[in-house]
């Protein structure tokens, strides 16, 4: 017991758990009861690193068993030869079946010593089939070829796996060797015809092509595949079908399974067809996965000049075939069909058709091919690795994304190849998770080692998860890309187009400048760069995109304009071409206003949002406003401070924007947001100007309040709304009145002088002119002056602006007070008097004749014209001027809240109130809109051109809408409201 014991433990360290493992070593001469044999330590060495060491020995001794006569020959060599030993070990200790190919075939071995050029694989299988000059027949041919076919399987496999046992082992590249066993397979294709043409009477009278398709088509075989292929016949169809039948026989049986269910119409379809009935077929009938199967198509035996022939018709129809209709979904739909026909307990170890599997990667490889193929040569490549490469380098894929899924794909066909060699038999099966027998052995087969933290087969496991993930990750990102589908739709035609063509279909697509479009797409994709490349790829998309805007032209050149800001941020083209949803929305953003592109190349993040109609839509404006705060407020000085709130600003404004022309956001969301950005500012800028102004005066004599007027007060600003403000200061204990309004006012004109500094941006323009005296008042005053003035001094108009004021920044306490002392004067007791209230309607009528611009349309001015925004708040304020002290709802600086407390109070009907308000939201989201399609404050709206259809597709009006319909709902809504403003702003 304890001496059978001795020896397998002494084994052990040399990989071995048999216990025959000692007996097999001393038979070879290898082992003695001491110990390995001196001059044998290179061999024990290499059985340690064998895939499975006791296979591997075990097969060893069935060869010198088998061979007695030649295995000095082998030993010598295996002790000598550390290419033979690493090859011959690495396979034996791998795959059962070339084991035993060996203990049958003696010699056979000496192939690894000097394997067969694939050059010469084709003379070396036709040799085969031949004795004394004569081709063989039948059972004799099947086992000759199955022998020299074998041979060189075994030949690829040593040159694959017998780096893993010896460093001095050429490490065979994975293209190199499924090139090689596709060179083995079409060597095996031509030796099975010919003997096929030999057993066949008159095969003179038919001509016969074999067409490779699938992986042996794309030269990429496993160890064990069908081989799928097409038969085109030329002659007597019948004996071109006895050949092919006869060919698929011999093959199959020596060799691999022939299988040509792609064929037209399947296994129902006719085995040899001509040329002729090939291409009536694919014109009339032929499926969508038809084109993508001929996609590897390629001439591997028989008839040369028949199989060019057959190669030359199928290929433009597959480089059409992205032009079906619902090509892409048909494909997309294809993909999940196989998918859900995987038998649950197994699709999370299935290497092919599972999720995450090697299909993921060969469709959506062969969809970006065949849809942008159409026009780059450089993708048509039958090898999947090879168009992944062309992928990447042309653009259409990011390099990293094509460098990663290469990997992965090269990982799991790896582990395919290892799976299937074990017994040379077709699997794609991961083993189970609780197998680590199985496991261990694929690990080293495969060159997994262990980690720290990991066994051999914990690693593998780790490995595989993670490739099978990223592939999966980067099949959903790419073979379910919109964009492919919106480049699907342009015709080939439309893609590679002579100047003089591409003018006339720029001009068919609406651009009134053809000839300035083709200078902006030269511009964009002249020379041979990366960023060229991905600008050829998004073009035509654009422009098809940019036809349904207002503006193609502006928008094309806004594009250009951005492109050309944007050349050096690495992820802009990234981000166009991965999202298209974000190509879709620029192009109607740009197409349709210039303020988003002014905007966009000082703040091109915002670009992520547009294909996230969440993020786009922003969060709540009070927690956008604190983060812009925080952000000024870790600023190191005045300057970085205001500088901060500004950009901040700029993106705030331009994701609203972009929202707003989308349509995601409605007006009193828009106004909400742009009030709140702009107080956040004020807030920033106030709390980084008293900062600096309190080192430079070594103290704080005064505590600031900044009051909020107007559109701001009411959170109801536009694009290119000014800030209405007042400035309130009071003194601190130790201060005077004057030092403190000294501090105060050189704090508030630093405010104003910093953000009204000149800009990109939209202005930033600080307007105290509501103060008490307009501009020829202070532009600040103490507490107890506003109080003393209003009390002595304040007129009704003044009382009327007061309506829209609320504390915004600065001391809390302070603006809480100021508030609290002008209610009492904006809600006065017992309303207006008589004399006040004709005041209030003579300023309203003077301000109608005196402040309209000359010439505007009084029905198409949104702030002044009949039934605008001036009409709607004038009626709202005078209620409030006249019943605020009574109706506590009507104590609010929101309009639309007015009006409904108006209407609640009983102080107008409610269909007068939804009058006003349709009114007022219409003409603020119609001010709105003609600032972004102008890209600059204004309150006339087009009445003509394609402004006019800019401003109504913000509306929601299509470009080939009539726009005047848009004008006309628009007066009808404000003249509806007019009526409304005449009968209770002058009702007593």
């Amino acid at each position: 017991m304890v001496d059978s014991v001795r020896p397998a433990a002494s084994t052990a360290r040399f990989g071995f758990t048999s216990d025959h493992a000692a007996a097999e070593l001393h038979a070879a001469g290898w082992w003695t009861d001491a110990g390995p044999v001196p001059d044998a330590d290179s061999v024990l060495a290499a059985f340690a690193h064998a895939p499975d060491p006791d296979l591997a020995l075990r097969t060893i001794d069935r060869i010198r068993e088998a061979d007695r006569d030649g295995w000095a020959d082998l030993d010598a060599a295996l002790r000598s030869d550390p290419i033979v030993r690493g090859k011959l070990l690495a396979v034996v200790g791998s795959s059962t079946a070339l084991g035993d190919y060996l203990v049958g075939s003696p010699g056979q071995w000496r192939r690894l010593a000097a394997p067969t050029p694939t050059a010469e694989y084709a003379a070396q299988l036709q040799a085969s089939v031949r004795s004394g000059g004569e081709v063989m027949a039948g059972a004799e041919a099947e086992q000759a070829l199955r022998r020299a076919y074998r041979g060189l399987v075994l030949e690829i496999a040593g040159a694959d796996l017998g780096h893993l046992v010896e460093s001095q082992v050429e490490s065979a590249t994975f293209a190199r060797t499924t090139h090689a066993l596709t060179a083995a397979a079409d060597a095996a294709l031509q030796a099975g015809l010919t003997v096929a043409e030999h057993e066949t009477r008159g095969a003179g009278d038919a001509t016969l092509a074999v067409i490779a398709m699938g992986k042996c088509g794309g030269r990429e075989l496993n160890y064990v595949s069908d081989v799928d292929v097409v038969f085109v016949g030329d002659g007597d169809l019948q004996v071109g079908t006895r050949l092919a039948t006869a060919m698929m026989r011999v093959v199959g049986k020596a060799c691999f399974e022939v299988d040509a269910a792609l064929r037209p119409e399947g296994k129902a379809g006719a085995l040899v067809r001509t040329l002729d009935g090939h291409e009536a077929y694919y014109k009339k009938w032929a499926r969508t996965w038809e084109f993508q199967a001929l996609l590897k198509a390629r001439p591997a035996a028989g008839d040369r000049e028949l199989g060019r022939r057959y190669a030359e018709l199928v290929a433009p129809m597959v480089w059409a075939a992205a032009e079906r209709d619902n090509f892409v979904a048909d494909v997309q739909h294809m993909r999940r069909r196989v998918e859900k026909h995987i038998p649950a307990e197994i699709a999370d170890r299935e290497l092919k058709l599972g999720r995450g599997g090697l299909r993921d990667v060969e469709f959506a490889v062969q969809l970006l091919q065949l849809v942008h193929g159409r026009v780059d040569h450089d993708l048509r490549s039958a090898s999947t690795l090879d168009a992944l490469a062309a992928l990447g380098t042309g653009g259409y894929v990011a390099r990293a994304d094509a460098e990663e899924m290469a990997e992965s794909y090269e990982f799991l066909r790896v582990l395919e190849h290892r799976l299937q060699l074990r017994a040379l038999r077709r699997t794609h099966l991961y083993p189970e998770s609780d197998d680590t027998v199985a496991l261990r052995w694929l690990a080293r087969a495969s060159g997994i080692r262990s980690s720290r933290a990991r066994s051999r087969p914990e690693q593998l496991d780790h490995e595989f998860r993670k490739h099978v993930g990223r592939v999966r990750r980067l099949h959903e990102k790419l073979f379910y890309r919109p964009l492919l589908e919106a480049v699907a739709r342009v015709p080939s035609a439309a893609l590679r187009l002579t100047a003089k063509q591409a003018q006339q279909r720029l001009t068919a697509l609406g651009f009134a400048s053809p000839e300035g479009a083709l200078q902006h797409i030269r511009a964009l994709t002249t020379g041979v760069s990366r960023r060229a490349s991905i600008q050829q790829t998004l073009l035509p998309v654009l422009l098809d995109l940019l036809a349904d805007t207002p503006e193609p032209d502006g928008g094309l050149l806004a594009y250009r304009r951005v492109s050309e800001e944007l050349a050096d941020t690495p992820w802009y083209l990234r981000v166009l071409r991965d999202e298209a949803a974000v190509v879709e929305n620029l192009a109607t953003l740009l197409g349709t206003s210039r303020l988003v592109p002014d905007l966009l190349v000082r703040a091109p993040e915002v670009l992520h949002m547009l294909g996230d109609a969440e993020r786009l839509r922003g969060r709540p404006p009070a927690e956008t406003a604190t983060s812009l705060r925080a952000a000024a407020r870790r600023q190191p000085g005045l300057d970085a401070a205001v500088a901060t709130a500004r950009s901040l600003r700029r993106h705030e404004m331009l994701r609203v924007a972009c929202a707003d022309v989308l349509g995601l956001l409605d007006v009193p969301s828009v106004c909400d947001a742009l009030s709140s950005v702009w107080a956040a500012v004020l807030q920033s800028a106030l709390e980084a100007a008293t900062r600096y102004q309190q080192a430079q005066a070594g103290g704080v004599p005064a505590r600031i309040a900044v009051i909020g007027m107007g559109r701001l007060g009411g959170s109801e600003l536009g694009y290119g709304s000014d800030a209405d403000v007042m400035f309130v200061c009071e003194r601190t204990s130790d201060a005077t009145d004057e030092q403190a309004l000294k501090f105060a006012t050189t704090v508030a004109e630093t405010v104003r002088g910093m953000l009204g500094a000149p800009s990109q941006d939209p202005a930033l323009e600080v307007d105290a002119n509501l103060r008490p005296e307009g501009r020829s008042g202070p532009l600040v005053r103490t507490f107890e002056s506003y109080r003393a003035y209003y009390e002595r001094w304040g007129e009704v108009w003044e009382s009327q602006a007061l309506l829209r004021a609320r504390f915004l920044a600065g001391d809390t306490d302070l603006g809480d007070r100021f508030i609290a002392v002008i209610d009492p004067f904006r809600y006065p007791e017992g309303g207006l008097d008589a004399a006040k209230l004709r005041e209030v309607r003579r300023i309203k009528a003077r301000v109608d004749t005196e402040r309209m611009p000359r010439g505007a349309d009084p029905s198409m001015h949104t702030k002044l014209g009949r039934g605008g925004l001036a009409d709607v708040e004038w009626t709202v304020q005078l209620a409030q001027l006249r019943y605020a002290h009574e109706v506590p709802q009507l104590r609010t600086t929101s309009t639309p809240a007015a009006l409904e407390a108006m209407a609640e109070s009983g102080l107008a009907a409610r269909e007068d109130v939804d009058a006003l308000r349709e009114a007022w939201l219409l003409a603020t989201r119609a001010r709105n809109a003609a600032m972004l399609v102008r890209g600059k404050a204004v309150d006339q709206l087009p009445t003509s051109g394609r402004e006019l259809t800019a401003v109504a597709s913000v509306f929601g009006y299509g470009v080939d809408d009539d726009a005047g319909e848009f004008l006309d709902a628009y007066r009808k809504t404000t003249r509806r409201a007019h009526a409304v403003v005449e009968r209770l702003f002058y009702e007593e």
